[in-house]
C-alpha cells in the first residue's frame, strides 16, 4: 500500500512539473503554488476558462497597483527636489 502511495505522489509531482514546463513556454508567470492551486481548483469543479479570467483580471489589477505606486514615489522625489532646490 505504501509503495502504491508513493508512486501515486510520484506521478502526481512529474504532472505537476510537466505543467509548469508548459506554463513556462506559453508564458503565464504563474509560480509552482499559484500553478498548483489552479489545478487543484478545477479538479474541484471550478470553469477553467472563468479562472482563467479571472487569473488574467488579477494580474492587470497587480499591474496597476504597481504602476500607482511607482508613480506615487516618482512623485514624491519630485516634490521633494523641487523642495531641496529652493
Amino acid at each position: 500500500m505504501a509503495n502504491l502511495e508513493a508512486h501515486q505522489v510520484a506521478e502526481a509531482r512529474e504532472c505537476l512539473h510537466i505543467l509548469l514546463e508548459i506554463s513556462e513556454m506559453l508564458h503565464t508567470g504563474l509560480d509552482p503554488e499559484t500553478l498548483s492551486t489552479c489545478i487543484r481548483l478545477i479538479q474541484c469543479g471550478v470553469n477553467p476558462e472563468a479562472l482563467a479570467r479571472v487569473v488574467i483580471e488579477i494580474k492587470r489589477s497587480v499591474a496597476e497597483i504597481k504602476k500607482s505606486e511607482e508613480e506615487d514615489v516618482i512623485g514624491r522625489e519630485t516634490v521633494e527636489k523641487t523642495r531641496n532646490d529652493y
